[in-house]
């Protein structure tokens, strides 16, 4: 397993507990999660970067995956697999170093480990569509 898989593993845990207790603000809790998960620092900055940008951003990323999750409440879905979808989209959408294929294809990964059965497909389905819709010429 690659740096950056297991940065975006840790990412998802972190998302999950701020999701858990229904935090906002990943700074509050950065120190404390971070000494329960020892990294190296390059592992810790990339892991920061996506989960502050997550949360920045998560209105905007709730409303993307309600959109394209039809006839799915994003409060119905499983935790674990809210917030791969969270993180991916993130990394479809905000960041430009991370190629669109790149994101969908470890969020389906993390889905496999962390997931349900059916995790890996939903997964696929909801950010295949939009990546379609979204960013039709990458």
């Amino acid at each position: 397993m690659g740096r950056r898989r297991k940065t975006r593993e840790v990412a998802l845990q972190f998302l999950y507990q701020l999701d858990l207790h229904s935090e906002d603000d990943p700074g509050r809790h950065e120190a404390e999660f971070w000494s329960r998960h020892p990294v190296d620092e390059e592992t810790r900055v990339f892991g920061d970067a996506l989960v502050r940008g997550t949360k920045a951003n998560q209105g905007k990323i709730d409303q993307i995956i309600a959109q394209s999750a039809e006839h799915w409440d994003l409060e119905r879905m499983a935790v674990v697999d809210r917030n791969i979808l969270r993180l991916a989209v993130y990394e479809l959408l905000w960041t430009e170093d991370v190629p669109p294929k790149v994101a969908i294809n470890e969020a389906i990964e993390i889905a496999k480990k962390f997931g349900t059965k059916e995790s890996s497909r939903f997964i696929n389905g909801l950010l295949d569509r939009i990546h379609k819709e979204l960013r039709p010429t990458s």
